[in-house]
């Protein structure tokens, strides 16, 4: 089986791109992979045609180390954020080929089943106005539709630092919604890498008394040796690994002993082939994986398939029920959370089990738009103005 052509979809959200990649073969089995680029969508889709060419088309798609090793390597230049998240669209894409020629789902082709229930937690629940009662409500509708866990950034606009004001407000949130949904439901905190050590440590202390599940990127990604000021203050887990696309950079997230919990973004490292190295990696430092995901269907059905087969995921995020909730419709098949048990069900259709659909995908063209994490009011998920 070769690749003989290269077809990339652009799907517009309030506030993401969704960047769907096809591999179409001289057998006729087309696979799948997607990617939400951060806000850079253009340049991002210029790098998928560039490598296409360069090292997909006219390659077998079961010859996925290869692929990683001549964007990683061949390249000669570091691997990049870009460069990463096509090779995860790629590998994604391939192993979506290669458990359609062997008629097994793709979970079969990472170790075999270990888990056939996938704990699930919500995100992009919370587009509202930071007000307490408001967001406990909203809490709420999240655990009568089955989930178990949910995230949560309470902070609005905050960069580097919190007033006291802001801190009291942000910590109201957190205990409202602690008081609405119980003490069973695990709660986890998004700080989006917004705070200084010192304020983040601060933060980690206010909201102990309400036991979150972890506490997620307290501080910007670049210096893994500052998590070792908010180690020494709490002993709540913490989270972070999203900003990370290869091994080399999560050296110092592993090896450094002040996170528990490592959450690179199956799609921005590789895909399959690099969150397996991940996988083994990670173990062996008694850490777990809650791979970031901020997909859509295909991203979520992979990361589905990766949880299935590896030991040491923990959870798996996702906002589709929730926001863009429309983008189950992009495929035949999108994967579901399951109300009785807040869980994804183990996958049973040959390769990542989905197809999409174009028609639908036509329907919803790029927007432009793009998330600020640093406006006021971007919870709400509008987007914001176009990039450029």
């Amino acid at each position: 089986m070769q690749v003989t052509s290269v077809r990339t979809t652009i799907v517009g959200t309030p506030w993401r791109d969704l960047v769907f990649v096809e591999l179409e073969t001289d057998t006729g089995l087309v696979g799948v992979g997607e990617v939400r680029p951060v806000n850079k969508t253009d340049s991002f889709v210029a790098v998928v045609e560039e490598l296409a060419g360069r090292y997909v088309v006219g390659a077998d798609p079961f010859d996925t180390e290869r692929l990683a090793w001549a964007i990683e390597r061949l390249e000669y230049g570091r691997p990049s954020e870009h460069g990463q998240s096509a090779l995860g669209a790629f590998d994604l894409a391939s192993y979506d080929l290669m458990g359609q020629a062997l008629g097994v789902p793709v979970w079969k082709l990472l170790g075999g089943c270990f888990r056939d229930r996938v704990p699930a937690y919500a995100n992009g629940w919370y587009q509202a106005d930071l007000e307490p009662a408001r967001i406990a409500e909203l809490a709420m509708g999240v655990v009568g539709r089955g989930y178990r866990a949910m995230k949560l950034d309470p902070f609005g606009a905050a960069s580097v630092r919190l007033s006291a004001a802001d801190l009291r407000r942000a910590v109201s949130v957190v205990a409202a919604v602690r008081e609405a949904v119980g003490a069973d439901i695990d709660l986890m905190i998004e700080m989006h890498g917004r705070f200084s050590p010192d304020t983040a440590a601060q933060v980690a202390v206010a909201i102990e008394r309400y036991a979150p599940r972890w506490i997620e990127e307290p501080i910007p990604p670049e210096n893994a040796a500052a998590l070792a000021r908010i180690r020494r203050a709490t002993n709540l887990s913490i989270a972070t690994g999203e900003r990370i696309h290869t091994i080399w950079d999560a050296v110092p997230f592993v090896e450094g002993g002040d996170v528990d919990i490592i959450q690179a973004d199956l799609t921005h490292f590789g895909g399959f082939t690099g969150m397996r190295r991940l996988a083994g990696w990670t173990e062996a430092h008694y850490l777990t994986l809650a791979p970031h995901n901020v997909g859509g269907p295909v991203a979520t059905a992979a990361n589905v398939h990766f949880a299935v087969a590896t030991r040491n995921v923990d959870i798996v995020e996702h906002f589709n029920d929730f926001a863009d909730a429309w983008v189950s419709e992009l495929v035949d098949h999108a994967p579901a959370v399951d109300p009785a048990d807040g869980c994804f069900a183990l996958p049973e259709r040959p390769g990542l089990g989905l197809r999409l659909d174009h028609d639908a995908c036509s329907r919803h063209p790029r927007t432009g738009a793009r998330l600020e994490l640093f406006a006021e009011g971007w919870q709400h998920r509008a987007g914001g103005p176009p990039a450029g």
